[in-house]
């Protein structure tokens, strides 16, 4: 963790600029840009990469976090692939983390789509449901919640619908991922944890506790973490990693 490497300045730069310009706008960049669910009116090709720009406007920790670890973690991983490889290599973590986390918010769409199905509703009827249930949340945050249907299942279907993502995070844990696996026993010091640990245990540590957080809905780190989109930005980190090193990727930089 030495000096800042130009690709990771130049994120970090467009990172600043666009989290000050979508205060500034306020919710039309957030509508325009962060990644919604692929059936929602505001969904956009586009929001695949830009998401990756936005960060919660409701706290500056979020993009505090992320631009710490995009500087710490990816100027020695720029300073190993080079600047062309590396600049593929965040933008297909970051990418991954949107597929992943798209996949996984269609199937909670579908689970309760399918749930009012079973209870009786008809299709037409479970569209004119979903519609006055949208309205009824963005106006009072409330919704009807009909006889026979898991309460929980009909929450994260509105949740996954309603909620765009935003952050860096998928692609900062394909990073974190890059990063064990180039330096495994680079000893990491956290402001939490009062001893140094070895980046080859803390990564894998880090990574089955958003898979654990995933799974349960429980987190110890808040709620409103993708914690699907950063388990995708890691999958697809170690995939990339996987492959360059079996391959030499050291030897074949694209500069």
């Amino acid at each position: 963790m030495g000096r800042m490497t130009e690709t990771v300045k130049v994120l970090l730069i467009i990172n600043v600029i666009v989290y000050i310009g979508s205060q500034v706008l306020g919710d039309q960049a957030y509508q325009l840009f962060s990644l919604w669910f692929i059936e929602n009116d505001n969904f956009q090709f586009w929001q695949v990469v830009t998401h990756m720009f936005m960060h919660d406007p409701s706290s500056i920790f979020h993009i505090l976090f992320n631009m710490y670890a995009l500087w710490a973690f990816g100027s020695p991983i720029e300073q190993v692939l080079g600047k062309n490889k590396f600049l593929f290599f965040y933008f297909s973590a970051g990418i991954g983390a949107a597929i992943i986390h798209t996949l996984v918010n269609y199937y909670h769409f579908q689970a309760g789509y399918s749930a009012l199905l079973d209870a009786g509703f008809g299709t037409t009827e479970v569209e004119q449901y979903l519609r006055k249930s949208y309205a009824s949340i963005a106006s009072s945050g409330e919704f009807r919640i009909p006889q026979g249907v898991d309460q929980d299942v009909l929450r994260t279907m509105f949740q996954t619908y309603l909620t765009p993502a935003v952050g860096a995070s998928g692609a900062i844990y394909g990073i974190l991922v890059a990063f064990g696996m180039m330096f495994p026993n680079v000893e990491l010091f956290l402001l939490f944890v009062p001893v140094p640990i070895k980046a080859k245990f803390f990564i894998p540590a880090l990574i089955a506790l958003d898979l654990f957080s995933g799974l349960t809905g429980y987190s110890i780190f808040g709620g409103g973490i993708a914690h699907f989109a950063h388990l995708g930005g890691a999958l697809f980190g170690f995939i990339m990693m996987w492959y360059w090193k079996k391959n030499q990727f050291n030897q074949n930089r694209w500069d």
